[in-house]
């Protein structure tokens, strides 16, 4: 992965697989925003509607930006062919969906906010939040990867990608996007509230180029709340692959349009997964909280350490409590993967998403809410580091 004042040298080297370039003066991120902005809310990542997405026909300015992307295409490259738009959910499947349920219960929700009217910590909470908004508010100069993966499936992985996604892009104002690298039968799609897919991942990588501008690259992705995208590995198709080397070519090419990159990838020691790793600035490993769980983590860890000293440094251990009461002592289980060297944060319960489907950030719970900007501040943070 290029990094460094000379990374979009490294970047025309890579597609171009010719002679070495002369390097390229570095440019500010497209539409990247100065650290701070005022009047931002800073109580968390909420948007109260699902994302409009395009009809099965692609809107006329997108088929405009595919064309033009098309056109700019080097003589004699591969012409793809457009693909078709296909529901990320079945309208027969999505109406059997119960109306969603928000993260903590009322009765809950009403002690909560008596306690906080009559103690002082009020102050202290708006204090906080404004830190963690300043903290997630930080300009880029490239941009920043993060990658979430997980040793086993069920740990919470596709929401942890999502929570951070819609996060970031609350919070910042230079583009977001989201990238499914876990092609087979990926649910991020249906967690981040797509309707309609068609371009994917392995189709990107051989129609960007570098003159593209971030119009003609965002033809070919599903916009989110915000100003964030997605990038789909499948159509949701069964035995959808997804190659390294596809996968390095979209984001070495990708990185200079976003700000912040968030990659679901697969689980552990699945070689796209170890790739994505590698490459990123900051790594999230998501982890049930249960005592195997934390065990397999624990072994993870010690395997780490024989990775150059940056990946563990630079990567936070999620607990996700996955049931109301897991059987698990978190402080103890906190404090031993933190004697492992990791960064550990708790993911706490949570009703709303505990019962899939599209993720409606108003409906978190408070709890949850907190934790998962904290999360996301801290991962940036870390990310900010490396280069």
């Amino acid at each position: 992965m290029p990094n460094g004042d000379n990374w979009q040298g490294d970047v025309l080297r890579e597609l171009r697989g010719g002679a070495p370039q002369q390097p390229v003066p570095e440019q500010p991120l497209p539409g990247a925003a100065a650290p701070e902005q005022p009047g931002r809310p800073v109580q968390g990542p909420a948007y109260s509607h699902p994302p409009q997405q395009p009809s099965t026909d692609a809107p006329a300015h997108h088929r405009q930006q595919e064309h033009t992307a098309r056109q700019q295409q080097p003589a004699g490259a591969a012409r793809r062919a457009t693909p078709d738009s296909r529901p990320v959910l079945d309208k027969r499947l999505a109406s059997a969906a119960l109306k969603p349920r928000h993260g903590e219960a009322f009765a809950a929700r009403a002690l909560r906010a008596v306690r906080r009217t009559v103690s002082s910590s009020a102050a202290r909470e708006v204090a906080g939040a404004a830190a963690t908004a300043e903290a997630l508010q930080q300009a880029v100069t490239t941009g920043r990867q993060i990658a979430v993966t997980s040793i086993r499936g069920g740990s919470g992985k596709t929401t942890v990608t999502a929570l951070l996604g819609a996060t970031y892009a609350h919070y910042r104002q230079d583009p977001v996007l989201v990238v499914e690298a876990d092609p087979a039968l990926g649910s991020l799609p249906l967690r981040v509230g797509a309707q309609a897919l068609r371009w994917t991942t392995g189709d990107l990588a051989g129609l960007v180029e570098p003159q593209m501008s971030l119009l003609d690259v965002t033809g070919y992705l599903v916009q989110l709340p915000g100003n964030a995208w997605l990038l789909p590995g499948s159509q949701g198709q069964v035995g959808a692959m997804l190659d390294t080397k596809a996968y390095e070519r979209v984001m070495v090419s990708l990185r200079r349009y976003f700000g912040v990159t968030v990659v679901d990838c697969e689980t552990l020691p699945a070689e796209v997964a170890r790739t994505a790793l590698s490459a990123a600035q900051a790594r999230v490993l998501t982890v049930p909280a249960t005592l195997e769980g934390v065990a397999s983590t624990r072994a993870v860890l010690e395997w780490m350490r024989n990775l150059p000293r940056h990946v563990l440094a630079s990567t936070v251990v999620v607990l996700t409590e996955i049931a109301p009461h897991s059987g698990l002592d978190l402080r103890k289980a906190t404090e031993e993967l933190t004697a492992a060297g990791a960064t550990v944060a708790v993911l706490p319960y949570d009703r709303h998403l505990a019962a899939g489907g599209t993720i409606r950030t108003e409906l978190l719970a408070r709890a949850t809410r907190d934790a998962v900007a904290r999360l996301a501040a801290e991962v940036f943070q870390l990310s900010q580091k490396q280069r």
